[in-house]
């Protein structure tokens, strides 16, 4: 659903190679970072509304902002085929095809619209644009949870939002890119692979990185877990409000009956 794969090849379909081949071309930190960041995302979507689900809200919106470090230093630190700058120098692109866009839309010449070029770009765009957004909806949502002002809450409900209609709009790109070439754009995030003859463009998987990321994500749900008062999920919660509302009640009864 989210980012971020710079590495995944964005030009003209190949035909499918003979017997099978296939090359390397996402690594599977940037597959783990990937599948948690969307799941670290849908849930705390999911969860963001009434008290029930608070507790996991805030720890997923934390396991998020967690990923996003990760991403950052991995994209500055890591090896060439995950860096961040191809995609920053991707967009330095965006002007002139915005440009090109507009004469062709001026003159009605919508066939002359850059549609191939212009996919990859918006690609580029919404996932900086993703990530850039974490920033904000992350301090804004330690605010809000630290009842710092309504404003505060608010702003993180309109981020939230303004991120979910990121990541649909980078699944709709995805699907029009898979259109365009004829190849299934999404699966490399899933396989780290593409049909192909030629070298890996990743020579390391690197799945002690992605198993010591995905530990680290459990590790950090498992001390909320133990710390939280009522736990993360709706049942311990659901137990306490219920133990809450019986006290309350007993007290009612004891006022009347005095």
């Amino acid at each position: 659903m989210l980012p971020v794969a710079t590495s995944i090849p964005t030009g003209p379909a190949s035909p499918a190679a003979p017997g099978g081949a296939r090359r390397r071309v996402v690594d599977a930190p940037t597959r783990m970072f990937h599948a948690l960041f969307a799941l670290s995302f849908l849930g705390a979507y999911l969860t963001a509304d009434g008290e029930r689900w608070r507790a996991l809200h805030v720890t997923l919106g934390y396991t998020l902002a967690g990923l996003f470090v990760f991403r950052i230093v991995y994209g500055l630190i890591g090896p060439r085929h995950a860096r961040l700058a191809p995609l920053l120098r991707r967009l330095s692109g965006l002007p002139t095809w915005w440009r090109a866009a507009l004469d062709a839309v001026r003159g009605a010449a919508y066939r002359d619209l850059p549609w191939r070029q212009g996919l990859p770009l918006l690609m580029a765009l919404a996932v900086v644009a993703l990530l850039t957004l974490v920033v904000p909806l992350t301090l804004s949502g330690y605010g809000a949870d630290h009842a710092w002002g309504e404003a505060l809450a608010e702003l993180h409900e309109g981020l939230g939002e303004a991120l979910l209609f990121l990541a649909l709009a980078h699944l709709g790109l995805v699907l029009g890119l898979s259109v365009l070439k004829r190849r299934n754009h999404a699966l490399p995030m899933l396989t780290g692979r593409v049909d192909g003859n030629g070298p890996d463009l990743v020579r390391h998987d690197r799945r002690w990185l992605a198993a010591l990321l995905l530990l680290a994500v459990l590790a950090f749900a498992s001390w909320e877990w133990r710390h939280a008062p009522n736990g993360l999920l709706p049942t311990s919660a659901t137990a306490h409000e219920r133990h809450h509302d019986h006290d309350h009640d007993h007290d009612h009864d004891h006022d009347h009956n005095d």
